[in-house]
Formats: C-alpha cells, structure tokens, sequence
C-alpha cells in the first residue's frame, strides 16, 4: 500500500469512527429527550440554536444550517415546532421576504427542562464510547476542546 492509500486509509478509519461515536450519542440522546420532552435531537438542536441568538431569532436559512437540514426540511420542522407553540415566525422588518424563526417563551420553558438531560445523556455517552478502544482517542480529543477551547 503507498503513501497516498495509507493516507486515504487512516482518513476513513478516522471518519468511521466520527459516524460511530454520532451515532452512539445520537441514539442516547434521541431516545432521552424523546421520552422525557417530547423532543427530538434535531428539535432540540433548533430550539437550543435559537436561544443562543441575541433575541432568540434567525433567518431560515441560517437555521438549517445550524441544524444541517435541507431549506424544505427546516420548513416542515418549524411549522411543526410552530404548531406546538414553541417556535413562531416573523418577517423581517428591513427585508419584507425574509423571515425570521423566533423562540417563543414555551419553547425556552421547554429547553430549558430539556437541557439537563441532554447533558446528562452526552456525558454518558461519552463515558460509555471511551470504554470502546477505537473511540477512545477521539473521545479524549473532545474533552481537551472543553478545555481548550478552539
């Protein structure tokens, strides 16, 4: 095997390993705050997005970014989210096409019930994959970034 195929090895074994420790936490976290919330990873990744934004709104747009999804996929996901009173939409007051996602009061009450476990659940998880050698390093990697930021 050369140089570049090594290379291109410890690549894929290095994101096999991200998509393993994803979907371990993903697991934990979505069968948690389902059953306690009412909630799922990507509902909560919206609602926790949005309270991080100084008046608790975004831009569509930048929404599904921040929760990797698709322009029609967000849609469908406020709308829902809407409909259970925990998000509403606005228009943009300098830009009349624009549209602003906004965190409602029961929304943050929401969140704010739900992060506990949330918390709980990623730290678990973690504790449980570095148990797993081949997650190991990659564990150890995310504490150093809790403390040393990037």
């Amino acid at each position: 095997m050369g140089i570049s195929n090594d290379a291109v090895e410890i690549r894929t074994q290095g994101w096999r390993r991200l998509a393993a420790l994803h979907g371990l936490i993903e697991t934990g976290l979505e069968k948690e705050l389902q059953t306690a919330h009412k909630l799922s990873v990507v509902e909560f990744t919206v609602l926790d997005a949005l309270s991080r934004q100084d008046g608790w709104h975004m831009r569509m747009q930048q929404l599904a970014r921040a929760a990797a999804l698709s322009s029609s996929a967000t849609t469908r996901l406020v709308t829902r989210l809407e409909d259970r009173g925990l998000l509403t939409r606005i228009l943009c007051a300098d830009d009349r096409r624009g549209i602003y996602t906004e965190l409602t009061p029961a929304g943050l009450q929401l969140l704010t019930l739900a992060r506990p476990t949330h918390d709980r659940v990623l730290e678990e998880s973690l504790t449980e994959a570095e148990k797993i050698p081949e997650l190991k390093t990659l564990v150890s990697a995310l504490h150093l970034t809790q403390i040393n930021p990037i």
